[in-house]
């Protein structure tokens, strides 16, 4: 499995971005009520978050030698996880800056929970990402070391 690089994360964000605002857009063109995230949305990403990065620990202690053997499908999962984890990142924290792009924009300022509540939000899209992206570099093997193998040197 390849290291996710910034072009998947930078398109999602964007991705992101443009559909919580056009979502906004449309919504409060229709007369129906804007979206503003629960609060129980951040902290489920922040402990998602949390929860990634708790996987990916005991597979980093092995990869250092500090801890036994990790079963090989069970850190490829965790991998798959943290992947996952920063891609949905990146699009929730897209969507997020998205709405509260068009909070911000509006002509009639929307109530100050509703703004804090949007940016905790994609803060907490941001820290999935960020931990995701953690997890995923937590979850890499060391180089190998060729020229200290028997039979000489790396191909």
């Amino acid at each position: 499995m390849k290291r996710t690089t910034p072009t998947p994360i930078i398109a999602l964000f964007v991705i992101g971005l443009a559909i919580g605002f056009l979502a906004e857009v449309s919504a409060a063109a229709s007369g129906v009520p804007v979206f503003v995230a629960p609060l129980s949305l951040p902290i489920t990403l922040v402990v998602i978050a949390a929860v990634v990065v708790a996987l990916a620990r005991p597979i980093r202690k092995a990869t250092k030698g500090d801890a036994g053997p990790v079963n090989p499908f069970v850190a490829l999962r965790v991998a798959v996880l943290a992947k996952s984890a920063s891609l949905s990142g990146s699009l929730l924290f897209g969507a997020g800056t998205g709405i509260l792009l068009y909070l911000l924009t509006r002509t009639v300022m929307a109530p100050s929970e509703s703004l804090w509540l949007t940016v905790a939000a994609a803060v907490s899209g941001a820290v999935l990402l960020v931990a995701g992206l953690i997890a995923e570099f937590f979850c890499t093997l060391p180089p190998d070391d060729h020229e200290n193998e028997p039979g000489g040197e790396h191909v």
